[in-house]
């Protein structure tokens, strides 16, 4: 599954990315604190060193305190300009250093940065909390938000205002001292604890390699999958040995394709056990406690759990809402899983295997199924799937849409030498943006694949801050002569995560807070999952899908076979994502502290939805990334919810034609353009015209 990723608390990331605008010294050695001196104002992150960044969190932070005391001690009477603009604008420094050290933390950590973070963590968590918590900034917050009416603000500005009156009153602003300091120690506790959970997960998956050395246990597996593993082997001092990792791109494939049963066991319990191995990276106790520090958090705040408080913010409103939908997908998810079980179990027995169908076989026995019944299987489409031409497809499908262009910078400063950068430029040749794609694993980037951006697109006295945004994946690498080839489902996630940074980078809000990405959490998904549904378009298949060999664009049969199997193991996919999505909120609707038995209440969880026991959910609590160390938290439902609305938003297109350039026009405007400047069900309806419906998706999954 797809990720944004969030170090900081929701407060911060949203106000995260400007380039320093701040009075330059020339004779400042701290190239963090200089004003950059590169193409478009991008990071020069080769001149950055590790020495670098605390003092540089150190000279932002105090910044930072001087221009929130000129705002909230200001004589003169409070407005939109003095105020709530001049908030937006402040802390630009410790924007800009926050952005580099987390964004690289997460692509390319090592154990000193994870030290640096274990370190600048709290300070600055105690740092937003003097912010939200700061009597006189919040009183001038206030005078302007009681008066908004009669302000003539436009939408956006309106839009602003209330979002951060509201962060303010969620910051614990209106609290009395002795609640501000128990909320202060609780964020200052969760920023650390959620900053050890993600380590956890990152070191558990590295400790584990699953080594092979006889050539008979490597049978059924595809030439390429063996040749990574040998390549993986040799690069982690096993050489003339095969190796499989925890990273997707190596254990998936081999689940697949490995008739090896029990070595398929022990690198899916391998993965499904992460951060749940009573080691010095279990992840248990932590999850403990930071679902008891957000119950004691809502409490304060005033909200019964912990899911209302953070949904109180997005579409959905409240948790009755989010079960509501869960539950209408559930019940057609789940019985078409049984259904799936059933054939599988079916194929083993057809084959004389003694034994009932258990989690570590369902990868493998469905992709038998899929041979059989679509006379299709993976690897006779990655030859089709190669990396850099399914960017450009996600390229192309971009510039017909949307008339913008991108054009690769080979001498553009990279923060790693395997990164791709490229500048975007609108029709009339203008720089709009700077995108940079970090494909491939490597022992210090985090598992997943998200998107993020070392500077936000915002519009400061009628000039527009041209955006840096990345994606970061765990692609396959290339191995020897033959380039990174791609699974569909990997296609889709380029596909995906693309569509994230047009959302940052066709952005156009005058404000950081609402500009972008920073929209309700379950808005966010629309414009990625809206872009998965051109991937799999015949017209734009042929564009990008091309033999590696041959250059011969793939054939109109697999075209068809992939058609017809769209909805192959949609039961397990949809059951697997709905289940996490089920274990986030049961986490997140507890009303009372607890002493949990983490491994009890999955169970629990998973028993009270009823699901089989032949399906694992995606994310365990333990490597439950998402929520327990990003800003998904009582949010993981939020895909589905976008997929509603992407589903019936791809529809319009289908409709009106594939290219047609007043829908196309339509989405950017209301939807890429507009960000969270206002409400996101008033903008899905100025593009569609009219409500979302859920007719779509149960259709796609082939649930109706």
């Amino acid at each position: 599954m797809k990720i944004i990723i969030a170090v900081l608390s929701m407060a911060a990331i949203i106000i995260m990315g400007l380039t320093y605008c701040g009075k330059a010294n020339q004779k400042e050695k701290n190239p963090l604190l200089k004003t950059f001196n590169t193409p478009f104002g991008v990071p020069p992150f080769q001149e950055i060193k590790l020495k670098d960044y605390l003092p540089a969190f150190q000279k932002a932070i105090q910044e930072h305190k001087k221009e929130i005391r000129s705002i909230a001690e200001n004589t003169s009477p409070p407005t939109f300009e003095n105020t709530i603009e001049a908030f937006d604008r402040s802390g630009a420094l410790l924007r800009r250093v926050s952005a580099i050290f987390f964004g690289l933390l997460e692509a390319d950590g090592n154990d000193r940065m994870r030290e640096i973070a274990r370190e600048i963590t709290p300070i600055l968590s105690r740092h937003e909390d003097e912010i939200y918590m700061n009597e006189k900034l919040f009183k001038r917050i206030k005078a302007v938000y009681e008066k908004r009416d009669s302000l003539n603000l436009t939408p956006e500005q309106k839009t602003v205002l209330e979002k951060y009156y509201q962060d303010f009153v969620r910051g614990g602003a209106g609290l009395p001292p002795e609640r501000k300091e128990q909320l202060k120690k609780i964020n200052e506790e969760l920023s650390l604890l959620t900053l050890k959970f993600g380590e956890n997960v990152l070191k558990d998956k590295n400790r584990f390699l699953l080594v092979i050395d006889k050539k008979e246990d490597l049978q059924g597996l595809p030439d390429g999958v063996i040749k990574a593993a040998a390549e993986l082997a040799k690069n982690r001092g096993h050489e003339g040995k095969w190796a499989f990792s925890l990273d997707k791109p190596s254990f998936i494939p081999f689940l697949q394709y490995s008739p090896k049963r029990e070595l398929r066991k022990k690198l899916f319990l391998a993965y499904t056990h992460l951060g749940d191995n009573d080691n010095e990276y279990d992840n248990k106790e932590i999850v403990r406690k930071i679902v008891n520090l957000r119950i004691k958090k809502s409490h304060i705040l005033g909200y019964p759990t912990y899911a209302d408080y953070a949904l109180a913010e997005n579409m959905a409103k409240k948790p009755s809402s989010v079960y509501d939908l869960l539950k209408r997908v559930w019940a057609p998810a789940l019985k078409k899983a049984k259904e799936e079980r059933t054939q599988l179990q079916g194929l083993i027995d057809k084959e004389g295997g003694n034994f009932r169908l258990k989690p570590w076989d369902w990868w493998y026995y469905a992709e038998k199924v899929r041979k059989r019944d679509y006379a299709l299987n993976e690897e006779m489409l990655r030859p089709y799937f190669v990396l850099d031409n399914v960017r450009k497809g996600a390229f192309y499908v971009a510039e017909k849409l949307y008339g913008i262009k991108f054009v690769e910078k080979k001498d553009l400063p990279k923060y790693n030498p395997e990164v791709l950068a490229f500048e975007v430029k609108d029709s009339q040749g203008k720089t709009i943006g700077i995108y940079y794609a970090d494909y491939f694993p490597r022992p210090g980037k985090q598992s997943g694949a998200w998107m993020d951006a070392f500077v936000k697109e915002a519009i400061i006295d009628g000039k527009r801050v041209v955006p840096v945004v990345y994606n970061v994946t765990n692609f396959p690498r290339p191995v020897g002569d033959k380039p990174s080839l791609l699974s569909l489902e990997e296609v889709l996630t380029l596909f995906h995560e693309f569509g994230h940074a047009l959302h940052e980078l066709l952005s156009r809000c005058t404000y950081y807070r609402v500009s972008g990405t920073n929209v309700a959490l379950d808005f966010v998904e629309l414009p990625s999952q809206f872009m998965e549904n051109w991937a799999l378009e015949p017209e734009i298949m042929k564009y990008y899908a091309r033999h590696y060999k041959t250059g011969e664009p793939i054939p109109d049969d697999l075209i068809e076979k992939i058609r017809k199997s769209r909805h192959f193991n949609q039961g397990f996919a949809t059951t697997e994502y709905l289940a996490a999505a089920f274990l986030d909120m049961d986490w997140h609707t507890l009303s009372q502290e607890g002493n949990w038995n983490v491994r009890e209440f999955e169970k629990k969880s998973m028993d009270r939805i009823g699901l089989i026991p032949e399906i694992v959910v995606r994310y365990r609590s333990t490597y439950f990334r998402h929520i327990f160390s990003g800003g998904y938290a009582a949010g993981y439902y939020s895909y589905v919810w976008a997929e509603v609305l992407d589903a019936d938003a791809f529809q319009a297109f289908k409709e009106k034609g594939l290219w047609d350039t007043e829908t196309a026009s339509r989405f950017r405007k209301y939807i890429l353009e507009k960000g969270g400047s206002d409400d996101p069900m008033k903008l899905y309806m100025k593009f569609r015209g009219k409500p979302p419906s859920i007719e779509p998706l149960l259709e796609r999954r082939g649930l109706k």
